[in-house]
C-alpha cells in the first residue's frame, strides 16, 4: 500500500456561541476518517479554526457589553475544550484573527489584484439614516428575495439557502433602529468569479464532489456566476482592505484562508513541516475539506477559484454533509433549539453520539434526526447487549476458570470469515459511509453471539471433560469480539482503549489476520454504561428551557 501525505479540515465554527451537538456532526465525521487513516499509517493532519469575523460577532460582543477581541478568545477556549472532551483529534485548533490569515488574505488579495481578478464598482447599499452607517448584511432583515421567508438576513436564506445582496431584500428592516433603511452608493471590491467558469467544471467533474452535490453545483454554474462582492463597509470586525478606506474583507474571503493560515502556524510550531509542499500549486499532498450542506457554494466555486487565481492548490475532495435535526426540528442556536456539547458532558458520554452519527451517516447529504428513543435503543441494543456482552460473556469463564489464559487454538475458518469483511469495511471507510460499517459489525456481532448460544458454556462448564473445549470456545469468542472493535476502533476511542487494556493488545489493522491465542487477558472491567433514560431526559427538558 502507498502511503499518503493528507491534510484535512472541518468547516470553521462561528466564534459567536457554544458548540452544539449540531456542530459535532462534522468534527465526528472527519475525526472518524481521521483515525481511520491513521491507523493505516498515512501521515494526516488534522485542523480547524474558529471563524472569528463578522457582523454576528460584533452585535454577540456589543450585547455583552465587552471588546470583540474578549469576546473571541473565550468562545475559542470553550471551543477547544469541547473538541478535545469528545476526542476530535485536531493537530492545531487556531482562529482566523491571526497574523497568519491576514497574511495570506493580504497575499491572496494582490495575487489576485496583479492579474486583473479585482474590481471596484459602486453599488447601492442599504444606509441607516438614524446612526447614519451603511448597513452590513447582519444589520438588516427582510424577506428572501426567492422564497419569500420572512426574517431572514442579508446575505442569505436560511430556509431556500439562497446568496443575494442586502438590497435585494423585501420590506428590509435595520436591525440598530428597527427603520426601513434607504439606498446609497458605495465603492465596493469584486473578485471576477465568472472567470473561472472553465476551470470549475473541469475541477468539478474530476469527482471531487459526490454526484447529487456535483449536479448542484452545475446547476450553479451553467445558470451563470457573477462577480462576488469581497468587501463590506465599516463598521466590521475583521482585516481592512490594504489601502482602502474603511473598507474590510467579507468573512467569506477571511474564513477559508484560515485553512492556509491555521497550517502556516501549525508548520510554525513543528519544523519539520515544509508549508509549500502542503500548498503548492503542483502539490502531490492530498488536501480534504469536511462540510455541510449549507455552505456548498462558497467551497465549490468561490474558494478553489480563489485558490486557482492566487496559485495555491485546490482540494482533491469535498466530503458533505447533511443537517442535525432534533425530534424532526432544526437545530438552531438562535431560535434556542440546540444542545451544547459541554451539557451533553454532563449527562452522557461522548462515544454514544459518535457511534449514534456513525449509524446514520453515509455518502449522501441527508439531514440526520436526534431522535431520543432511537438513541436509547441503538446504543443500548447495539452497544451493550450485542456488542460489548461479546467480551463480556466470553471473558466470566476465561477469567474464571482458566486463570485469563486464551487457548492455543480457535475456529481459525470462522475467524478468517471475520477478518475477510476488513476489505468492504476498508471501502466504506475511505468513503464516510459509516453506516455501512455499522450495518456489517453488527451483523458479525450476532454471528459472534449466536456461536456462542449454539455452544452454551454455561452447560458445558458443569462437565470437567469439557474444560478444553469451553476454553476454545470462549477465546473464539474474544477474537470475534477483538476484531469487530478494531473496525469500531475509529468510531469508538474510549471503548477501543479500554478494550485494549482488557486484551492486552492494541487494536491494529496490520495486526488483524493474527488471532489472540495462547496469551493471558486482563480481568474483564465493564467496558460501557448502558444509558439512562432518566439522564437522557433531563437533558432534552433543559435545553428546551
Amino acid at each position: 500500500m502507498q502511503f499518503k501525505k493528507i491534510l484535512v479540515t472541518c468547516a470553521l465554527p462561528y466564534a459567536n456561541g457554544d458548540i452544539h451537538i449540531g456542530h459535532m456532526l462534522e468534527h465526528i465525521q472527519a475525526d472518524i476518517w481521521v483515525r481511520y487513516h491513521r491507523m493505516m499509517g498515512h501521515k494526516v493532519f488534522f485542523i480547524c479554526a474558529d471563524d472569528a469575523h463578522g457582523t454576528p460577532i460584533m452585535l454577540k460582543a456589543q450585547e455583552l457589553k465587552i471588546s470583540t477581541e474578549e469576546m473571541i478568545k473565550k468562545i475559542y477556549h470553550k471551543h477547544v475544550l469541547d473538541f478535545t472532551k469528545f476526542n476530535i483529534s485536531y493537530d492545531n485548533y487556531y482562529t482566523t484573527h491571526s497574523k497568519e490569515n491576514y497574511f495570506f488574505s493580504k497575499l491572496i488579495f494582490n495575487r489576485l489584484n496583479k492579474k486583473n481578478l479585482i474590481k471596484k464598482e459602486i453599488i447601492q447599499q442599504l444606509y441607516d439614516l438614524h446612526y447614519n452607517i451603511f448597513l452590513p448584511d447582519r444589520y438588516v432583515k427582510g424577506d428572501c428575495p426567492q422564497c419569500k421567508s420572512i426574517g431572514q438576513y442579508g446575505d442569505n436564506c436560511e430556509i431556500c439557502g439562497a446568496i443575494y445582496s442586502s438590497s435585494n431584500l423585501i420590506n428590509p428592516i435595520s436591525i440598530l433602529s428597527n427603520t426601513k433603511p434607504i439606498l446609497r452608493n458605495s465603492e465596493h471590491y469584486f473578485f471576477d468569479l465568472p472567470k473561472f467558469n472553465k476551470i470549475l467544471i473541469t475541477w468539478i467533474n474530476s469527482g471531487v464532489l459526490e454526484k447529487t452535490v456535483s449536479n448542484k453545483v452545475k446547476e450553479w454554474l451553467f445558470s451563470g456566476l457573477k462577480k462576488w462582492d469581497i468587501s463590506r463597509d465599516a463598521p466590521y470586525f475583521g482585516f481592512k482592505i490594504p489601502k482602502s478606506i474603511n473598507k474590510y474583507f467579507y468573512v467569506w474571503l477571511d474564513a477559508p484562508i484560515g485553512y492556509i493560515g491555521t497550517f502556516k502556524n501549525l508548520c510554525n510550531k513543528n519544523k519539520k513541516l515544509n508549508f509549500d509542499e502542503w500548498w503548492n500549486k503542483n502539490s502531490k499532498t492530498k488536501l480534504y475539506h469536511f462540510i455541510g450542506k449549507d455552505i456548498i457554494y462558497f467551497h465549490s466555486l468561490f474558494w478553489p477559484a480563489m485558490l486557482e487565481g492566487s496559485d495555491f492548490r485546490k482540494p482533491d475532495k469535498l466530503f458533505v454533509h447533511g443537517h442535525v435535526t432534533l425530534n424532526g426540528q432544526k437545530m438552531s442556536k438562535s431560535r434556542g433549539r440546540f444542545i451544547t456539547a459541554k451539557l451533553w458532558l454532563k449527562y452522557l458520554d461522548t462515544d454514544s453520539l459518535r457511534y449514534y452519527y456513525a449509524s446514520k451517516l453515509s455518502s449522501n447529504i441527508n439531514d440526520i434526526d436526534f431522535n431520543p428513543l432511537d438513541f436509547v435503543k441503538n446504543i443500548n441494543g447495539d452497544i451493550v447487549n450485542k456488542i460489548v456482552n461479546i467480551a463480556a460473556r466470553n471473558a466470566y469463564f476465561i477469567n474464571n476458570y482458566f486463570g485469563n489464559n486464551l487457548s492455543k487454538t480457535i475456529n481459525m475458518k470462522l475467524y478468517l470469515r471475520f477478518v475477510q469483511k476488513s476489505e468492504i469495511i476498508h471501502n466504506y471507510l475511505k468513503s464516510c459511509k459509516f453506516s455501512h460499517v455499522i450495518k456489517e459489525i453488527l451483523m458479525l456481532s450476532d454471528i459472534a453471539n449466536r456461536y456462542v448460544d449454539k455452544h452454551k458454556p454455561w452447560l458445558l462448564i458443569k462437565d470437567d471433560a469439557q474444560k478444553k473445549n469451553i476454553q476454545e470456545i470462549c477465546s473464539m469468542g474474544i477474537n470475534m469480539f477483538r476484531v469487530i472493535m478494531i473496525y469500531m476502533k475509529p468510531i469508538m476511542p474510549n471503548l477501543s482503549q479500554k478494550t485494549e487494556f482488557f486484551l492486552k493488545k492494541k487494536l491494529c489493522f496490520n495486526k488483524i489476520k493474527i488471532p489472540l491465542i495462547n496469551r493471558k487477558i486482563n480481568k474483564f472491567q465493564k467496558l460501557f454504561e448502558r444509558i439512562n433514560i432518566t439522564n437522557l431526559d433531563k437533558l432534552i427538558k433543559i435545553s428546551k428551557r
